[in-house]
């Protein structure tokens, strides 16, 4: 029986979306522009990286052919006349937001039917009630922050009044999505996280997609820094995933990072939490090696978005692609006769952009695997033909959502 692994590279977009603009995003090029600052030199960093970008396996892939087709040019550092060694093309997402649950749901077979809820560029940001309600129950002091921002910019500008004032930090951003930062040892972690899960309840009529736990250390604004112990409360998807119906065929479903909190845990037989892409991949490779037949593995990389995209970091972001890509060996030397992997991303969060949210774009398709025969799948208008797709290949029932392109 085959196999099937899907592996998300967390904002790594191909180029704005036809509907970019209605987002503020028309422009956006997440690899595109990663390419040409390395190109031009203005990704080099001592240490770091410097030069063109590299990621030769993944342009085996198609990488660069995926981000012709979706937008008109290929790339300095992207160019091959190889012969490519997979399927090949890109998804445009039908779901309304550019937020983490959506481009998951839709790539497992379900876009979001519906607006997700947002709280406003304002300050303050949230509903008074809101804040009053969580306060009261949560037995807190009061909160600070209340505000769009950066996640890392607020932790340095509030963490030593938090700590002084046991006040957690609550912000939000483009995303429909209530983060809340609290100094791990200091507030404490399981203090942190319960209040997620009263705040998860309370902004539940509000039809926003996440609270967000997120815990830092350190002694003083210098060294304060977010730690791998993140977690999210998410709403549960409205139809049943590719990862439900994979669980409901007696499959074993591996969700290696977050993504057992994207899907809310529907759907996933085991969770492999693990911090940073290197113990991603790694854990993906362990997957692999001991997945049985007819399993689902999915890793989300979310460093290219947490630690690079938001931070709008370019030559960090171009080097954790390239490490990535030389990695990817060893990923297809443990793929057996039958796998299938498909190489996609969720959205995009193009690092030479204005802002530090998300942007609105095309993602890759990138599927290959022992076998499969090598062939352009052109545009793909739902980023559900992806779990289309994988779920024939599992022989599961098909959803009601996306067109197979095998």
């Amino acid at each position: 029986m085959p196999r099937a692994f899907l592996l998300i590279l967390d904002s790594v977009g191909i180029g704005a979306a036809g509907d970019a603009a209605a987002y503020g995003d028309a422009g956006a090029d997440t690899v595109g522009h990663i390419a040409e600052a390395c190109a031009a030199g203005r990704a080099d960093k001592a240490g770091v990286r410097a030069g063109a970008l590299r990621v030769p396996n993944l342009v085996r892939l198609g990488l660069g052919q995926a981000e012709e087709a979706s937008t008109g040019r290929t790339p300095p550092g992207l160019e091959s006349t190889a012969p490519v060694a997979g399927l090949w093309g890109y998804g445009v997402e039908r779901s309304k937001g550019k937020d983490t649950p959506s481009g998951h749901w839709e790539i497992a077979g379900v876009p979001v039917p519906f607006e997700w809820g947002y709280f406003p560029t304002t300050v303050p940001a949230f509903p008074a009630d809101l804040v009053a309600a969580i306060v009261e129950e949560a037995g807190l002091p009061g909160i600070l922050g209340n505000c769009h921002a950066s996640g890392t910019e607020i932790i340095e500008r509030l963490g030593e009044e938090h700590v002084a004032t046991g006040k957690p930090i609550f912000y939000t951003s483009a995303d429909s999505v209530l983060q809340i930062a609290a100094h791990e040892t200091r507030f404490g972690l399981e203090r942190l996280y319960d209040l997620c899960r009263i705040a998860r309840r309370h902004v539940d009529p509000l039809n926003i997609g996440r609270v967000i736990a997120r815990p830092f250390a350190g002694e003083s604004a210098a060294t304060f820094a977010r730690t791998a112990n993140r977690r999210d409360y998410a709403v549960p998807p409205p139809e049943p995933t590719l990862l439900d119906r994979a669980k409901a065929g007696g499959r074993a479903v591996v969700g290696i990072g977050k993504i057992g909190d994207i899907y809310a845990h529907c759907g996933v037989t085991e969770v492999v939490k693990a911090a940073g892409n290197d113990a991603l991949f790694d854990a993906t490779l362990d997957a692999a090696a001991r997945a049985p037949e007819g399993g689902l593995v999915v890793t989300n990389f979310v460093d290219f978005d947490m630690v690079y995209g938001h931070r709008r970091d370019v030559p960090g972001y171009a080097a954790a692609l390239e490490a990535f890509d030389r990695r990817l060996p060893e990923f297809t030397g443990r793929m057996r006769p039958g796998d299938l992997a498909v190489i996609t991303a969720d959205h995009g969060c193009d690092p030479t952009f204005r802002g530090t949210d998300h942007t609105r774009e095309h993602v890759p398709i990138l599927a290959f695997g022992p076998g499969v025969e090598p062939r352009a799948i052109g545009r793909r208008d739902s980023f559900a033909d992806i779990g289309a797709t994988l779920g024939r290949w599992l022989e599961l029932p098909p959803g009601p959502h996306g067109k197979p392109f095998i």
